[in-house]
């Protein structure tokens, strides 16, 4: 498996997967829709599971001596070392606006959504949505890619909207705080690990399951 998973990140993958992971400094920017970024890195996989597909990637690999799972779990296992890596990053730059910059005027003026805990929540649901819908997708055939991602982009911008809408509702203002954590940025917190977790390990389960059928 880790000869495997060396392959994916040394040959399968996209370049622009490592650089799209920048994409979680847009944490920084003020009245900007910071949760793009998300979308944005998933992006950058999608750009990965492209060239897998134009270059015949899967039948390739599965002519290797591995199983078919271990096909499904190294590219799986790809995908979570691109998502982990930009949430550190993104948890990062969080905790140094949330402390260092707290309290500059363009992040307490600001009416879109700001980098606090709840915002890694939302990060994580847009990851989720990724991992249950595109990934789960992709490997239902091994080839096509467009109607998943499509179909991700939709549920992602929905979530994006969801997010930056949430902070404008009575009583829930403080999940907008930009200098200190309260609950209900917590529970946003606690939903989106739940959440990740849940629809990536339901996602491969299904995966493994679909990836098995298929005659290539």
């Amino acid at each position: 498996m880790k000869k495997l998973f060396y392959k994916e990140m040394k040959l399968s993958a996209n370049p622009l997967s490592y650089w799209f992971i920048i994409f979680s400094d847009v944490a920084m920017l003020p009245r900007y829709p910071i949760l793009v970024g998300s979308f944005f890195i998933c992006l950058g996989i999608f750009h990965t599971y492209q060239q897998i597909r134009e270059y015949d990637d899967i039948t390739y690999t599965v002519m290797l001596p591995v199983k078919k799972q271990d096909v499904v779990t190294a590219k799986y296992l790809f995908v979570l070392f691109i998502e982990c890596t930009a949430f550190i990053l993104c948890t990062l730059l969080t905790i140094i606006r949330m402390k260092v910059l707290g309290h500059a005027a363009p992040y307490v003026t600001n009416q879109l959504m700001n980098a606090n805990a709840a915002y890694l929540g939302y990060v994580l649901i847009v990851f989720a949505a990724f991992n249950g819908i595109f990934l789960a997708g992709f490997f239902k055939t091994a080839y096509q890619i467009g109607k998943p991602f499509i179909l991700f982009c939709v549920v992602g911008f929905i979530i994006i909207i969801i997010g930056e809408t949430l902070h404008h509702i009575p009583n829930l203002e403080s999940l907008n705080d930009p200098s200190s954590v309260s609950v209900p940025q917590v529970a946003i917190l606690v939903i989106g690990i739940a959440v990740f977790m849940l629809c990536t390990w339901v996602s491969y389960q299904k995966a493994v399951k679909d990836f098995e059928e298929i005659d290539l």
